[in-house]
């Protein structure tokens, strides 16, 4: 092979390299980013739901922490909280809230 071609070989796996290396910190410093934000989103859910009101509504807990409601609802399991079983859009952490030991037919 000439080494012509074996510059214009190198040169390619040098640009793919690139690129591929280039993407990947891209998406690793937004996921980074997502994940401070979403700490700090826990730890103001956390707040809201260990003291006072045993229950808190979606809507609010949703306006406090600045998400939309299915990241809202993905945290608040993740900290382990559980909506109500009256249907209400309410929320409350399992520790406060614990499911009754008998279902009545829910």
């Amino acid at each position: 092979m000439a080494d012509g071609a074996w510059v214009a070989l190198a040169g390619g796996g040098i640009g793919i390299a690139g690129t591929l290396g280039a993407t990947y910190l891209a998406h690793w410093l937004q996921m980074r980013r997502t994940d401070r934000l979403d700490a700090k989103r826990k730890e103001l859910l956390l707040a809201m739901l260990q003291t006072g009101d045993k229950w808190r509504t979606l809507e609010t807990l949703t306006r406090v922490i600045g998400a939309d409601e299915p990241t809202t609802i993905r945290l608040l399991l993740e900290i382990g909280a559980r909506g109500s079983q009256t249907g209400n859009l309410v929320w409350g952490l399992i520790s406060r809230n614990p499911l009754p030991e008998s279902d009545k037919g829910d």
